[in-house]
């Protein structure tokens, strides 16, 4: 949230070899000693970091560790086989998805064993500014996400991309091809409606 978010917590994406795209494309045509070599100490790492900054905006108890969320998302990215690789920021964009599937997963099941226990809570007022008057759960995140994309999946994919992915505004334009000038304006009115949805929603349960 570039010039806008200067309280956005995010995951700085480093420098990595030259030879990551090549990596990743081989992935998309069935070679599984890439997905392999993808998994570098430096990659590893920086997934991990990206994993104790989710679990780090989550509010009350969850189950997972950092270590563990990585491998499962992990699992689920090379599982699938319909993704056309490009970069390595779409690489982190989609893990971040991963993260936030296994989340939302993961606290939908608790709901389901006994209502209203262990939600998992997201600090959005502090991470992303959003003016909230209570601290959603991320399945009330999950959901507002979810209608947003339906009426919006640009602005969708940015606070997908942005937020959750710790992207930088350059790597979402990337992803998304557009410029960053768009990736700015549309973030601002994503947060503005996110904030409208999620207040609105606990006023009403107030």
């Amino acid at each position: 949230m570039d010039g806008d978010g200067k309280g956005l917590a995010r995951t700085r994406v480093r420098p990595y070899p030259n030879d990551m795209t090549d990596l990743l494309r081989a992935c998309s045509r069935g070679d599984h000693e890439a997905a392999e070599k993808l998994m570098t100490p430096l990659i590893y790492g920086e997934l991990r970091r990206m994993a104790a900054a989710r679990l780090r905006a989550e509010r009350l108890d969850h189950t997972l560790q950092p270590t563990e969320l990585v491998n499962e998302a992990y699992l689920r990215i090379f599982d699938r086989a319909d993704i056309l690789w490009m970069n390595r920021a779409q690489f982190f964009a989609i893990a971040a998805n991963m993260m936030r599937r296994i989340l939302v997963d993961q606290a939908r099941k608790r709901r389901r064993k006994k209502r209203g226990a262990g939600i998992i809570r997201v600090d959005l007022g502090r991470a992303a500014d959003l003016p909230c008057r209570r601290t959603p759960d991320i399945v009330a995140l999950d959901d507002a996400l979810n209608d947003l994309a339906a009426m919006d999946p640009r602005k969708a994919a940015i606070v997908e991309l942005h937020f959750f992915g710790g992207l930088s505004v350059a790597e979402t334009a990337e992803v998304l091809s557009c410029s960053t000038a768009t990736v700015t304006r549309h973030w601002r009115m994503a947060k503005a409606w996110l904030g409208r949805e999620l207040g609105e929603d606990h006023q009403r349960d107030a």
